[in-house]
């Protein structure tokens, strides 16, 4: 005999339809219908807590449209969205090792591929050459989430080569600068870096060639030391926080309370140490602006 499912009834073989039982239809209730509505990856704003999906945020430059926060971008976002068109990316080549052999709580090379593993990047920099509003120039980025955005040997291989294509093809060099500072894992060779990047920088300016720094959240240690303090212009995003020694290493050092906004951005654009503050919305066009003025192009 033929059975129906749905009932669990046993039927008499040529049951009448008028007899057979009407299946149930299970409908979902109002919560589950409001769990499904919400299946997009959402993003928290820091600053308001409110809940932006991942796409109106990526759409709108990872600005948080609610309280206009601005959120950190990775770096190959940050490239990718700077340049009309990438023509090249450089660096590639450049292999992270562990001359030092250092532990710590685990291995260096473990924590490259987690790193790795979490970022997508086989590095803290990423450095690409293209075109911004057809203008021909070099940038490079810092990924943060990549071991705090640490210099190591690689990060310094990749901004030497960034800066000798610039000066190759006579080109200029923006850095979006976002670390934490030098990479302790490799010792005095994260230190040796600082000069490394600070000489391919004079080779920039003695070529007669703009090194625009892009100063985003947060900058600090050997970085700020070396090559994100050393452009001709230096531009900051919104509340970016910069320093050397953290806020508060300096605290307990000089025994005061350091309140806001101190190393942030506004901070010190009040004090000579930054030229402007620029919302992300608009970093495109002063870069470009400023690459053609200090270019002489029309």
């Amino acid at each position: 005999m033929s059975q129906d499912l749905t009932a669990g009834n046993v039927l008499r073989p040529n049951t009448p339809w008028t007899e057979r039982p009407v299946p149930g239809i299970d409908l979902p209730d109002e919560q589950q219908t409001l769990k499904a509505t919400f299946t997009e990856p959402t993003i928290e704003c820091p600053e308001c807590h409110a809940l932006v999906t991942r796409t109106a945020m990526s759409f709108n430059e990872y600005v948080c449209p609610q309280c206009d926060e601005h959120l950190r971008m990775k770096a190959r976002d940050r490239l990718n969205w700077f340049f009309d068109q990438v023509q090249t990316e450089l660096g590639q080549e450049f292999v992270a090792k562990d001359p030092l052999k250092f532990v710590d709580s685990r291995p260096y090379p473990d924590r490259m591929r987690e790193a790795q593993d979490k970022t997508g990047e086989t590095e803290a920099l990423i450095a690409m050459q293209g075109l911004l509003k057809g203008i021909p120039l070099v940038a490079c980025a810092f990924e943060f989430d990549f071991m705090g955005g640490s210099m190591g040997t690689v990060v310094g291989d990749r901004f030497v080569q960034a800066a000798e294509k610039a000066i190759e093809l006579h080109q200029p060099l923006v850095c979006f600068a976002a670390s934490g500072g030098a990479r302790m894992q490799e010792g005095m060779l994260s230190l040796m870096q600082m000069a490394r990047t600070s000489a391919a920088v004079q080779k920039l300016k003695d070529a007669g060639l703009p090194y625009i720094v892009v100063l985003t959240h947060p900058v600090y240690g050997g970085v700020t030391a070396s090559l994100a303090m050393i452009g001709d212009i230096h531009l900051a995003e919104p509340k970016a926080m910069i320093g050397f020694a953290g806020k508060r290493v300096i605290e307990q050092t000089v025994r005061e309370k350091l309140e806001e906004p101190f190393q942030r951005a506004e901070y010190l654009i009040d004090r000579g140490v930054i030229d402007q503050i620029v919302h992300r919305h608009a970093l495109r066009d002063t870069v470009y602006r400023l690459i053609a003025k200090l270019m002489n192009l029309p």
